[in-house]
């Protein structure tokens, strides 16, 4: 669903109505309980990464290759909360363009112990230093899950040259596309000049200020489309791209020929259990605020992530005569990929649907289109981050219909829920999915480009035979 921003002299009047026409507004305040919340929602996603996601992908490769799945996901977190404090959080939440913001907060400049963030109410801020944390954290994670795509080939030196690249290029625009805009207080102020306005002159003034704020967003955001906590930011961006990568370094030694199992699913369990915990501060901290916003998205990352678990699980018994854990492992990662663009718009009953459409639609694309293809993701970024984020993205517009339990979306100009439009709702989501993969598709395929040229992608075939802990590392995972 759009806005459907009335711009026209009854907006005054609705207006009026609802504010005491004053030229003072009082200051945003930084809630403390939201703050808290806020600092134990950015821990939470630090431990969907490390050791979360570390540990489910390490469990996945075979022992040789464990610890340099381990360095590349831990160097990713350390060099991407570097680059975010120097200019990441700058480009990505500043005003620019409709494509990229400036250089106003490089170096964090003017971001103090007193500045504050705003949330998804008027007048309910938090400081902007937990605000630069929590992102810092959906930065860090996203060109962490690439890693899976290429696991047990890739070279170390190709992985410390392309994370740096891939996130200022590539994360940092469409984190600004999707997320940026002025926030409630401004808009809400504009509102409140546009109702005090006494005659013509001033009114057009106001309702000037009113357009230039609701235009002071990402491209993305100002198509309408909804992305509650990273759908299209975090998985289908790092879902294509994995994708790229995997096509362009070309298959493991051996892939399709010899076995290539798990070595660890003990590992796989213990990080999919710390990724759905973690993931709890990735969804309901994402409504900035603990509220009953925050307990609709926890609610909806407990149901979805059972219901797609679940999903995955009984399909492959009734394809293949048996259930896996790792089924039901890969289900519930889809189940919380999916659920996590819809999370604060969706109704519990319709996370639920969503989670059991996802587990199919991810088994189906990890087995039937991977063999059929024959690309060799090793560990299915594609397959279930860009396909399950796809999903979710798609269901998250028509999910957030009140009508079918949704939230709705807030219009901020008129103070209440905006009317739904299915098919133009449709179509905005389709904008986010269509420019992510476009952007991330295309911008990695030329960044893995650039790499190869100056270190090369790949590890040879006796380092790739070896192992890449011993390799690269002169390290092992198990001295037994």
């Amino acid at each position: 669903m759009t806005f459907k921003r009335p711009y026209s002299a009854g907006l005054a009047v609705f207006a009026a109505g609802m504010f005491a026409a004053s030229a003072a507004y009082a200051e945003p305040t930084v809630n403390k309980g939201d703050n808290a919340w806020m600092l134990t929602s950015t821990v939470l996603v630090l431990l969907m990464t490390i050791p979360g996601l570390a540990l489910f992908y390490g469990g996945l490769v075979r022992s040789k290759n464990m610890l340099s799945v381990l360095a590349q996901v831990f160097y990713t977190v350390c060099i991407v909360t570097i680059l975010w404090a120097l200019y990441g959080y700058s480009l990505a939440f500043t005003g620019g363009s409709d494509f990229i913001g400036g250089f106003s907060k490089a170096f964090l400049m003017g971001v103090t112990t007193d500045s504050k963030a705003a949330t998804f109410s008027v007048d309910a801020n938090i400081s902007e230093l937990v605000y630069v944390c929590f992102q810092m954290t959906f930065a860090a994670i996203t060109p962490a899950l690439i890693v899976g795509a290429f696991a047990e080939r890739m070279k170390f030196a190709a992985v410390a040259l392309f994370i740096p690249l891939w996130v200022t290029l590539i994360y940092f625009p469409i984190a600004h596309m999707v997320w940026y805009w002025a926030g409630p207080d401004a808009i809400s102020d504009a509102v409140k000049a546009l109702a005090a306005a006494g005659d013509a002159a001033a009114k057009a003034a106001a309702q000037a200020k009113l357009d230039e704020v609701n235009a002071d967003a990402g491209w993305v955001f100002k198509k309408g489309a909804i992305d509650f906590a990273g759908g299209t930011v975090v998985h289908i961006n790092a879902g294509i791209a994995g994708l790229v990568g995997a096509l362009l370094i070309g298959k493991r030694t051996g892939y399709g020929k010899e076995l290539m199992a798990p070595h660890s699913l003990t590992m796989t369990m213990i990080g999919a259990s710390l990724l759905w915990v973690g993931w709890f501060g990735f969804n309901a901290g994402s409504n900035l605020e603990a509220n009953g916003g925050a307990a609709l998205a926890m609610t909806n990352s407990f149901v979805a992530t059972a219901a797609a678990a679940l999903s995955w699980m009984f399909a492959e018994w009734i394809i293949k005569g048996h259930p896996s854990l790792l089924g039901a492992l890969s289900g519930a990662v889809a189940g919380l990929v999916a659920v996590t663009p819809a999370a604060g718009y969706s109704g519990p009953m319709g996370a639920i649907v969503l989670g059991l459409i996802v587990g199919v639609v991810c088994l189906f694309f990890c087995t039937v289109i991977k063999n059929a293809l024959r690309y060799d993701d090793s560990l299915d970024v594609f397959g279930v981050h860009c396909i399950g984020g796809i999903v979710g993205a798609l269901g998250t517009g028509i999910l957030v219909n009140p009508a079918l339990g949704g939230a709705g979306i807030m219009d901020y100009t008129t103070g209440k829920i905006a009317d739904y439009d299915f098919t133009a709702q449709m179509i905005s989501q389709i904008w986010g999915v269509c420019t992510t993969l476009v952007w991330s598709g295309i911008g990695s395929a030329i960044l893995y480009k650039v790499v190869d040229v100056i270190v090369g992608l790949r590890a040879n075939v006796e380092t790739e035979r070896e192992g890449l802990d011993i390799t690269e590392h002169t390290e092992r995972a198990y001295n037994m």
